[in-house]
């Protein structure tokens, strides 16, 4: 239509400016870098009487440090109107009357925008969270632009900041807009704590925060630690506690004589800076010195005993050590926070959207045949991993790590050792019980005298006065009070008695059952039923799942004769405390712990991760056994892969997202695919996974070239191969002109920058 943008997306709206309304209400919402840029333009008919309509849509990677760089860009959609065709003519019957660009600055929370009237001048202000407008400053245009290029480079392949109609553009073009960018972090580089950190960490500093995060990000992935070295080195003379930043680039250059001397300057200067202490330990362990760096992992946990990266960090250090219990133990006090989503506005329902295709994408490399989708394993998509966020998500991987390198029978063993669990803090509490009852059975007994003391104000003498009642302790009244205590102590014994008798009683079954291997999963074609080999193999249609550590456990999942044992509940921490207090009685379990529910929950997490892969496993097996084809769906293979890589089985992931990019296109699947292939060194296979992706992002408007999964992987090749080695495997792929140009962007930024590898 001749109303539309061509090859920009835009959303229609109902009513002129109800996106700007709707972010201005938004505003105060904003917690962090805020949602992206919003580009709002209003169109008119050559013809009168022609009704206007507006449009918007989102952008990223815009050069946001004055109001010309974002005319210059609302002007350059005057160019991309649609042309109405004629018989024999082309003619544009509609045209831009006004735009307003909106791009939210972090430091000062206003929303700054830029107003354009076509013909007519431009018009540049900020608007505060009440909607007031106020000038936009220098300073504010120099806040601005860093909110703008942190966004750009921290989101550009976040999965949560993903939205429908979002334009990316490559926010570093070139050389020049590199240094623009470190000079302008450079003057706001020790008020970046405002902008909020990683959800990891509770509290932002000069050194964990979302511009020294978007700075590693943009050197680690381009292998640059040059530029970062420079940076850092001119603020470690006005702040040594940047060393730790220091020393982190020192050591990817291979410099790390220099990162020791200056993280030894540092630590003298700031013994209590836990950024340092990590930086020290994570050197450590790469050397193979793991009882110095659980030294130093403790120290940073006194040092920031209420930060969740101190405690995690250290509980790495366990596991590296082989100390399961104790990283157990530490995991446990992790601190957890809640997970703050990244910053997205929320927009009235369009009228219509305009998504449009460019004409030269071959749009068959990016064909998605969903085949089979309708037979998704509906237990697979109620696995619960999937939606941790936050320190929950890192809390999980920490415990996959462990269950990946002990087992999950090793697992419980060691979780039933440092934690009490529920079957024993109920026999405590029945033990309990019995002698409470039987204390109250003697104060009974005590209370009934045999005879009947008259009051003390009835026994007066002959002149009036009270007479003094003196007890004397008889020796019936003694030998009443050792029954007594036997009795206690009858009761005590007779009750533990009897606690343990019914558990003995309650686990037989259970000591009968035969342990799971998961390292070790053998079928025995003897085992197996005819005409239901398939159907028993099948434990995916189990509707159980944790309910907050509070259902009952459920059976175990048989698989070829061998189960997963299903982990029982650990006594919670927020039990209700004792109602008799005047009672006192000792608890027997000084030397364990009581588990907190959020980690007896990522338990009963990862008992259903397990059970799903084993199951899974198990099929496969049967299947090869049998010299039968083994069919799932595409979306099926997607979800294994994910649980395979959450469960650190990196051969098993490898194959399921193979097997799902062979029925769908999967952006997921092949993202993955890219990271293995590149750190295998698979050059070609490499390249064909990047022409896709590089395809697709083309056709959703992702026309960022650096930062992206698709650079990083290719700068790791072009590390360990020549520039020519992988231009001249791009060239040999049969491909269209078209897309050899759409990747060899990537190949020339690598030269623009001077990237390592990149000489001939």
């Amino acid at each position: 239509m001749g109303d539309n943008l061509r090859d920009i997306p835009e959303f229609i709206e109902r009513e002129l400016g109800e996106s700007l309304q709707a972010r201005t209400d938004a505003l105060s919402t904003f917690k962090e870098l805020g949602a992206p840029d919003l580009c709002h333009i209003i169109k008119v008919n050559v013809k009168p009487n022609v009704k206007e309509t507006s449009s918007y849509h989102y952008v990223s990677g815009i050069d946001a440090s004055s109001s010309a760089s974002l005319a210059a860009y609302l002007n350059s959609l005057t160019y991309a109107i649609d042309e109405t065709h004629a018989w024999f003519s082309k003619s544009v019957q509609w045209r831009i009357r006004s735009g307003v660009y909106c791009c939210y600055n972090a430091f000062s929370r206003v929303d700054v925008r830029v107003e354009v009237k076509i013909p007519g001048g431009v018009e540049s202000y900020a608007v505060n969270v009440r909607g007031e407008r106020q000038e936009a400053t220098s300073a504010i245009w120099l806040e601005t632009y860093v909110s703008a290029m942190l966004r750009a480079i921290l989101y550009s392949d976040d999965p949560n900041y993903r939205i429908p109609g979002f334009r990316k553009l490559d926010p570093v073009p070139d050389v020049d807009a590199e240094m623009r960018f470190f000079e302008a972090a450079e003057q706001l580089f020790f008020r970046a704590w405002l902008l909020g950190s990683n959800p990891e960490i509770q509290v932002p500093t000069i050194v964990n925060n979302h511009l020294t995060a978007a700075i590693m990000k943009y050197c680690q992935e381009s292998f640059r630690y040059d530029i970062a070295v420079k940076f850092f080195e001119r603020l470690f003379k006005r702040e040594p506690e940047v060393a730790s930043l220091l020393a982190q680039s020192y050591i990817g250059m291979d410099e790390e004589l220099k990162a020791i001397n200056v993280l030894y300057g540092a630590l003298k200067q700031f013994p209590q800076s836990y950024a340092l202490l990590h930086v020290q330990a994570d050197f450590l362990r790469g050397k193979g010195k793991l009882e110095m760096a659980l030294r130093l992992a403790k120290q940073a946990v006194n040092c920031a005993p209420s930060e969740f990266i101190t405690w995690a960090k250290l509980t790495e250090v366990y596991i590296d050590l082989g100390d399961h219990e104790s990283a157990l133990l530490t995991l446990n006090s992790c601190p957890m926070f809640t997970f703050n989503e990244r910053d997205l506005q929320r927009m009235p329902k369009p009228a219509k959207a305009h998504l449009p295709i460019r004409s030269d994408i071959d749009l068959s490399l990016i064909d998605d045949e969903t085949g089979r989708e309708h037979e998704v394993d509906p237990a697979l998509l109620r696995l619960p991993a999937p939606s941790l966020r936050g320190t929950f998500a890192s809390a999980y991987n920490l415990l996959t790590r462990l269950v990946a390198k002990i087992g999950w029978d090793e697992l419980l063993r060691c979780r039933s050792t440092v934690f009490v669990m529920e079957e024993e803090y109920r026999m405590q509490k029945e033990a309990e019980e019995s002698v409470r009852k039987g204390n109250k059975r003697t104060r009974s007994l005590d209370e009934a005298t045999p005879e009947d003391v008259p009051p003390r104000e009835q026994l007066l003498s002959p002149n009036g006065t009270p007479i003094p009642i003196i007890k004397i302790s008889t020796e019936s009244e003694r030998e009443r009070e050792r029954e007594q205590e036997e009795a206690e102590e009858q009761a005590r014994a007779k009750a533990i008695a009897e606690a343990a008798e019914k558990k003995a009683d309650e686990n037989a079954d259970q000591q009968s059952m035969e342990e799971i291997n998961l390292d070790d999963l053998s079928l025995s074609g003897d085992n197996e039923k005819d005409g239901k080999t398939e159907q028993k193999a099948d434990g995916g249609k189990d509707d159980s799942g944790p309910q907050n550590g509070t259902e009952q456990a459920a059976e175990h999942p048989t698989i070829k004769g061998k189960h997963i044992e299903r982990p029982t509940l650990a006594a919670a921490s927020d039990d209700e405390d004792n109602e008799d207090d005047e009672v006192e009685l000792s608890f027997s379990f000084s030397n364990k712990r009581l588990c907190d529910r959020w980690l007896d929950n990522l338990f009963m997490v990862l008992y259903e991760d397990l059970r799903q892969y084993t199951i899974w496993r198990a099929e496969v097996q049967h299947f090869r056994s049998v010299h039968a084809p083994y069919r799932k769906s595409g979306t099926d293979w997607e979800i294994y892969g994910d649980l395979a890589t959450r469960l650190h089985h990196r051969e098993e992931a490898k194959e399921a997202y193979q097997r799902c990019a062979e029925q769908k296109f999967s952006a997921k699947a092949l993202v993955r695919l890219l990271e293995v292939y590149a750190e295998e060194g698979e050059l070609h296979k490499t390249m064909e996974v990047a022409i896709k992706l590089c395809v697709y992002h083309e056709r959703w408007y992702n026309e960022a070239i650096f930062p992206t999964a698709i650079a990083y992987n290719l700068n790791k090749l072009l590390q360990s191969e020549s520039f020519d080695k992988v231009h001249n495997t791009l060239l040999a792929i049969n491909t269209s002109p078209a897309v050899v140009k759409l990747m060899s962007r990537f190949l020339n930024r690598a030269k623009t920058f001077e990237m390592p590898g990149h000489a001939s």
